[in-house]
C-alpha cells in the first residue's frame, strides 16, 4: 500500500485536494476529521482520552488498510500540539511492518488567503477551525509547529493552484 500523507495548516485545502486526488487515483480517502468528529461528542479536544483514541483510530486504519493490501490511502493531517510526538514514528513503523510506503506532501498557503478560507461554510461540516482570531492565537502560541514532520516529497502553495491542479501535480510527482 502507498499512503499519501497530505499535511498543512488549517484551511490549506487538504480535504478538497484529497477528494480530487482520490478521484484521480482511485485511492481511498481517510480524512483526519472522521476520527476527530467521531470523538468530539464524547471527549473534549486535546484531553487524554481524545488524543489517545484519535491516534489509535488513525494508526489502526493505516495498519488494517496496509494489511488488506489496498493499493493506496490518502490521509489529511494538520500538525498541531495535541498530536503526540510518537505518531509519525508509529505510522512509519506500521507501514514498514506491512511493506507499505508513505509520501509526505506539504500544502501551504499565505496567511491572508488562509484567513479568508477559514470562514468557508464547508469547514463547518467537519467541525473545523473557523475563527481567524483563534487561528492567529494558536499560531502565535506555536500550536501548529510542523518542524517534527519528515521532509515532504512535494510542497505545494495552494493559493496558486486550483484543487484539481494541485491533485494533478501530486499524482504526477508521485508517478500515479
Amino acid at each position: 500500500m502507498r499512503l499519501i500523507f497530505l499535511y498543512g495548516l488549517p484551511a490549506t485545502g487538504k480535504h478538497t485536494i484529497a477528494q480530487h486526488l482520490a478521484t484521480l487515483t482511485g485511492y481511498k480517502l481517510f480524512h483526519n476529521h472522521l476520527a476527530v468528529d467521531l470523538l468530539l461528542p464524547v471527549f473534549d479536544f486535546g484531553t487524554q482520552p481524545f488524543v489517545e483514541l484519535r491516534e489509535q483510530i488513525w494508526l489502526s486504519v493505516f495498519d488494517h488498510a496496509a494489511a488488506a493490501n489496498l493499493p493506496g490511502l490518502i490521509f489529511t493531517f494538520a500538525p498541531e500540539r495535541t498530536v503526540r510526538p510518537t505518531f509519525i514514528p508509529a505510522t512509519l513503523d506500521i507501514l514498514a511492518r506491512n511493506n507499505a510506503t508513505v509520501d509526505f506532501i506539504e500544502l501551504t498557503c499565505p496567511l491572508p488567503e488562509l484567513h479568508q478560507r477559514l470562514a468557508n461554510l464547508s469547514r463547518q461540516r467537519f467541525q473545523k477551525l473557523t475563527s481567524t482570531t483563534l487561528f492567529d492565537q494558536l499560531r502565535a502560541d506555536g500550536v501548529f509547529d510542523a518542524t517534527h514532520m519528515p521532509t515532504p516529497r512535494l510542497t505545494l502553495d495552494t493559493s496558486v493552484h486550483t484543487p484539481e491542479a494541485a491533485a494533478e501535480a501530486i499524482a504526477q510527482a508521485l508517478g500515479l
